[in-house]
């Protein structure tokens, strides 16, 4: 056991390493960021902030000596890196699970052979590989990159009227290594977290319903709008998963309810989830604290949900007539977070709201309100 007192360390330095410090920080640890890029969010509270690239051995040595054990906030870490400190720190989740959740090719493979329902696909390297793919998996179907993808980044809905060649099509990928999935016809998009500690107890968090918007989350639901079979089995899939890969600290699943009422798996994601930020105000504990103590080996807390909610994102969009109506937010009843983030990029998470009423609906229906008004 990582005992309250130590450090931990976070490799990355965005919104999900500040809210996992700033939890950590209450249980009573420091936390240091490895962040290339300076004045992170999560360096903004950190004890110290090390800006380095994740290639830089040296920066990487002085991470460790200054920490007591390791995790990360985001997949797009090299390996190399974690691997270079599983030398010399504990480090939660382990790096394999990492290797095959940063690369669409493991994880559908890994899926695959795993034996859990996930969309069909195929690995694409040429032209020829995607019309041979097309001609077999069929459209409407979507390309997307092999590596570091992420709210919609990297991947191409190829519609079912499209009369655009391979060649053209794949020549938009500049030659990167990507796989064809499938298009799976479902009613909604669910998500489960999942925390299993060193020990082996295992935790998860109810249900969220999330809706997109541009390939970005924008509400989170909680509980999901699905009867309690269905809820008990994408819990039950998530639980698996996080099993089979050996996960020691936080996974989330991102499952499609399919129009016949089974659920398959979309992606997974070895860290806090966006759709796990209802649990700061809804659950007795949040998935930020769950995080932390499931990596460094203290007893989980309950995931209980105390309050129907919903979440929602805030993106940079919200600042292009001037700074949002937060005083508006706020006297909505609306529990405000955000990221300490200084540029407002269109798209960009800037942060969060929850909403807690008396059901789902009530609770959906006050934060979309509220966030035209944002």
């Amino acid at each position: 056991m990582i005992a309250p007192g130590k450090t931990i360390g976070i490799l990355g330095g965005g919104q999900l390493g500040r809210m996992t410090g700033q939890a950590a920080r209450e249980l009573g640890y420091g936390f240091v960021v490895y962040e290339p890029g300076a004045n992170c969010p999560a360096g903004q509270v950190a004890d110290a902030e090390i800006n380095a690239a994740y290639d830089n051995e040296e920066a990487l040595a002085r991470f460790a000596d200054s920490v007591d054990v390791v995790t990360y906030e985001f997949e797009n870490v090299n390996v190399k890196a974690l691997n270079f400190l599983k030398e010399r720190k504990p480090i939660f989740p382990n790096p394999n699970v990492l290797r095959i959740c940063q690369n669409r090719e493991r994880e559908k493979t890994f899926l695959k052979e795993s034996g859990f329902p996930h969309a069909p696909f195929a690995v694409i390297e040429s032209a020829d590989d995607l019309e041979d793919a097309l001609a077999t998996i069929g459209k409407p179907a979507v390309l997307k990159t092999a590596d570091f993808g992420y709210d919609g980044k990297g991947q191409l809905k190829i519609e079912a009227d499209s009369t655009e060649s391979a060649a053209d099509i794949w020549g938009r990928f500049d030659g990167q290594r990507a796989i064809l999935e499938g298009w799976m016809e479902f009613d909604l998009e669910v998500s489960v977290i999942v925390a299993i500690s060193a020990n082996g107890e295992v935790s998860a968090f109810p249900v969220a319903e999330n809706i997109h918007t541009n390939h970005i989350l924008d509400f989170s639901i909680v509980p999901a709008r699905i009867d309690k079979e269905l809820s008990r089995e994408a819990v039950e899939l998530a639980t698996a998963i996080a099993r089979k890969l050996d996960v020691v600290g936080l996974i989330g699943v991102e499952l499609f309810v399919l129009k016949n009422g089974s659920i398959a798996v979309n992606e997974m994601a070895p860290r806090p989830h966006n759709s796990g930020h209802y649990t700061m105000d809804a659950c007795i504990t949040s998935q930020f604290e769950q995080f932390t103590r499931a990596v460094c080996g203290l007893p989980l807390g309950s995931p209980r949900l105390r309050s129907p909610v919903t979440m929602v994102n805030i993106l940079g969009d919200a600042w292009q007539e001037g700074d949002p109506a937060f005083a508006e937010l706020l006297e909505g009843g609306a529990k405000l977070h955000l990221y300490g983030k200084t540029e407002p990029r269109v798209g960009r998470k800037m942060g969060h709201f929850n909403v807690l009423a008396d059901t789902a609906e009530e609770a959906f229906a006050t934060a979309k309100s509220l966030k035209a008004a944002l």
